[in-house]
């Protein structure tokens, strides 16, 4: 495929509004499984919330994004801390 330097790329703003908005579920989805994985099993929850966090966020900044990192990130140490330290499993 070759490339055209005078080609421009048009973005719609539906195409926009869309990513946008499952940009937003997957960090709300994201934020969820982070909070079950803490409680259970963190590295086998966790770990893919937070993946699935960074997909979101890499599809749309905003807050929601960003706080699901960082919830993701939160909940990983925790469940980690807390499975440590009563002898539950990690996987």
């Amino acid at each position: 495929m070759s490339y055209d330097a005078e080609t421009t790329v048009v973005h719609d703003p539906a195409d926009r509004a869309t990513a946008v908005t499952v940009s937003g579920y997957l960090s709300s989805l994201a934020i969820f499984v982070s909070f079950v994985g803490m409680i259970w099993h963190p590295l086998r929850l966790v770990v893919p919330a937070l993946v699935v966090a960074l997909v979101a966020s890499g599809m749309a900044k905003g807050k929601l994004q960003l706080a699901a990192v960082l919830i993701g990130a939160v909940c990983l140490f925790l469940g980690l801390t807390f499975a440590v330290a009563t002898g539950h499993a990690l996987w």
